[in-house]
């Protein structure tokens, strides 16, 4: 059986080094293959009260959040776009300081070119009114007519074969109920390719019935209808911004997913209700989730698989210091599950009527591990197996007041490992014996609170630059 399924890590994961120039300037990645980032974090490195950084597609370039501190999201000429290997910045300090050297690390997400399938009925509703269903189909979303947000560039497959439909000709149009839209749109009866008017009179009597629409850059906002009844469908948001709507939680999200590589980035509007449950689209349990508040200043909130041995119950904040804290108001006391995470009630994850954005990863083996150690406060310090040469690696002490700590295999001081970078705070980068990053995970050189406390437990998530074994079981290089 083949050790891993990702065979180069830096099609899912870069980390670029550049010199800011106060202007704007394009980023290019230097890995083996081309990174398109969906999300961007990253700090100047040697200049003090500078932010740490976050972009993302999903919420779209120049909307800024920082890990240094609980603000809202901003827009801010940080980072204008995301481009197929790497991105380009604008003229903003944060991200663009003349003359002062920065680090970024790039992950990427569902991409430029997304594909979805969306499994419609219709139900009784004041009228007949479409639905649509969960990713498992074993649900329906409860509310009719919703509207839909569908990325440019991206391809979704309504299939409409529900015997519910079959009098009720699925269609898309520029306005409510009527103004056919043909633009990338494909009509299918029982698997042959249809005109409009041949997938509309034979619509009832065909078996399997698909709508396929690749949606065109600079789209119109469009609509979703009946061919002969009216009233029953809802409005589709054609976005540059990335990701599609999800039906599987009770909170409609829009995501942007690569299962591949065990990564997605979500948006939703909260309703303030605790156990309510949005859809991240992973198709495996997040292992590691981080929400943070877009339209208010509140913490980042991360859920950790180790953070304990219920991890459910706890929290830590990303963009402070403390401490884990056990409280029912960010996960409602509830696991995620392959399609959902449960939020409480806290404004951090789900006050009402209030916006966030989360990033979730599951583990793929080879590339990416979400795991704990117990520290020994020694400068022969803990060894920590990942399976892979790291890439990147954060961590933090769960049980006392530390900084969160930052390390990468592209910054100076390797082997041993002495760049460090505390992204909760606006400190120059600092140097010191640390790691050593090795062919398998890595090794800790020192006996500071934040990365090797003893006895006491540390998370950490961690990326790969290669892993030991290829999906051909061929050993992979030591360097």
């Amino acid at each position: 059986m083949a050790y891993t399924t990702i065979n180069d890590p830096s099609a899912y994961f870069q980390t670029a080094l550049y010199t800011g120039n106060g202007g704007t300037q394009s980023i290019t990645n230097d890995g083996n293959s081309n990174l398109r980032p969906d999300w961007i974090w990253g700090t100047l490195r040697d200049e003090d009260g500078g932010a740490r950084f976050m972009f993302d597609s999903v919420r779209g370039a120049t909307k800024r959040v920082k890990t240094n501190a609980n603000t809202e999201e901003q827009v801010r000429d940080g980072v204008s776009s995301f481009n197929a290997d790497g991105f380009t910045l604008g003229s903003h300090t944060d991200s663009n300081s003349n003359n002062e050297t920065a680090v970024a690390w790039q992950w990427a997400a569902g991409g430029a070119t997304p594909t979805q399938t969306y499994k419609v009925v219709v139900v009784s509703d004041s009228g007949n009114k479409y639905r649509f269903r969960n990713s498992a189909d074993n649900a329906t979303y409860a509310a009719s007519a919703v509207t839909l947000d569908l990325q440019e560039g991206g391809t979704y497959t309504f299939d409409v074969s529900d015997s519910s439909v079959s009098s009720h000709p699925f269609v898309i149009g520029t306005s409510a109920n009527s103004n056919e839209y043909s633009t990338g749109v494909t009509y299918k009866l029982d698997g042959v390719t249809k005109t409009y008017s041949q997938y509309t009179s034979g619509f009832s009597a065909a078996t399997t019935r698909q709508l396929i629409i690749t949606v065109a850059a600079s789209a119109p906002t469009l609509y979703y209808w009946c061919s002969v009844h009216s009233g029953m469908g809802g409005q589709i948001n054609t976005n540059s911004e990335f990701g599609s709507t999800n039906f599987d939680g009770s909170i409609l999200s829009k995501a942007s997913v690569n299962t591949t590589a065990g990564f997605s980035i979500a948006t939703w509007t909260g309703n303030g209700t605790g156990g309510a449950t949005i859809g991240h689209g992973l198709g495996a349990v997040p292992h590691l989730m981080i929400v943070k508040k877009r339209s208010g200043a509140d913490d980042f909130a991360v859920y950790h698989q180790d953070m304990a041995s219920d991890p459910q119950t706890d929290y830590i904040n990303l963009n402070g210091d403390g401490a884990k804290t056990d409280s029912v108001d960010r996960w409602n006391d509830t696991s995620p599950t392959s399609t959902v995470a449960t939020l409480g009630d806290a404004g951090a994850v789900n006050g009402n009527s209030a916006t966030y954005v989360g990033y979730f990863f599951n583990s793929i083996k080879g590339y990416s591990k979400f795991g704990s150690y117990n520290g020994n406060n020694n400068v022969n310090g803990t060894f920590v197996y990942t399976g892979f040469k790291p890439a990147f690696i954060i961590l933090k002490n769960t049980e006392r007041t530390q900084d969160w700590r930052l390390y990468d295999a592209r910054r100076p001081g390797f082997n041993v490992n002495t760049m460090s970078l505390k992204i909760n705070e606006t400190t120059v980068e600092s140097s010191g014996n640390q790691l050593d990053i090795l062919s398998n995970g890595f090794k800790f050189r020192t006996n500071d609170g934040d990365a090797n406390g003893y006895d006491e437990n540390h998370i950490y998530w961690a990326f790969a630059k290669r892993p030991i074994v290829a999906s051909n079981n061929i050993v992979g290089l030591a360097g």
